[in-house]
């Protein structure tokens, strides 16, 4: 991870910045920032689409290639600028999912590409019937409490953003399975604060992270176990 400043300079009023990209933590744990393209010229933002708010970028720890939310600096003259990433030009390596040591039968896990907030959600509902939870649904609309799937002893929140969960996402989470005995899975676009990580695994919650294939990673001891012993 490169947790310098980097020169950034307004094509619009001109003024220099210094940015430092943020750092979410790769599923292997170690923190990773996306590396920035000292030199390039960044472009104002002036419409967003779903592609565009992420970039490719490899963790130097595990060489895990995983999709990261875009860099962007807001100037003092309102505009909002893309900061240029140096691009990953190596063929991504093909995505394992751990297979369960007691589940021979199972056959391997089949993605579903996501394009959008609904995309996440449903490709989540498909990876917890393929690890064996029953009569998984989608809740339409998506209610308040922020439960996203239920299934037979199933609560689920999906987090489609380009923000890392919070501390009280996961906490709100987990005393819904409480109160209505079920397990709590959630999912995650973006990653975890720290602190939401670390009380997850207080609490037993399996967290996951979606890349943009469609293809969850266990983040924590309790996600691995999940996937190794099936529902």
């Amino acid at each position: 991870m490169n947790g310098d400043g980097v020169p950034v300079r307004c094509p619009t009023c001109r003024r220099e910045h210094v940015y430092v990209p943020p750092a979410y933590p790769c599923v292997c744990g170690v923190p990773l920032a996306p590396p920035i393209q000292r030199g390039a010229a960044p472009s104002p933002i002036t419409h967003r689409t779903w592609t565009d708010a992420w970039v490719t970028v490899r963790c130097r720890a595990c060489g895990r290639q995983s999709q990261w939310p875009q860099p962007e600096l807001g100037c003092s003259c309102g505009c909002v600028l893309k900061v240029p990433v140096r691009p990953v030009t190596a063929p991504p390596a093909p995505v394992q999912v751990p297979r369960p040591s007691g589940a021979a039968a199972r056959t391997a896990f089949r993605p579903l590409t996501i394009r959008n907030a609904r995309d996440a959600v449903t490709a989540a509902g498909l990876y917890l019937t393929w690890l064996g939870f029953r009569d998984v649904l989608q809740a339409e609309p998506p209610p308040a409490s922020g439960i996203d799937l239920r299934g037979r002893g199933l609560v689920a929140r999906v987090d489609p953003t380009t923000r890392p969960v919070s501390l009280k996402a996961v906490e709100c989470l987990w005393l819904h399975g409480v109160t209505t005995s079920a397990r709590s899975v959630h999912f995650s676009l973006a990653g975890y604060a720290q602190d939401a990580r670390a009380r997850a695994d207080q609490l037993r919650v399996p967290l996951f992270v979606l890349d943009l294939t469609g293809t969850p990673q266990p983040v924590n001891d309790a996600a691995q176990e999940l996937v190794a012993t099936g529902a």
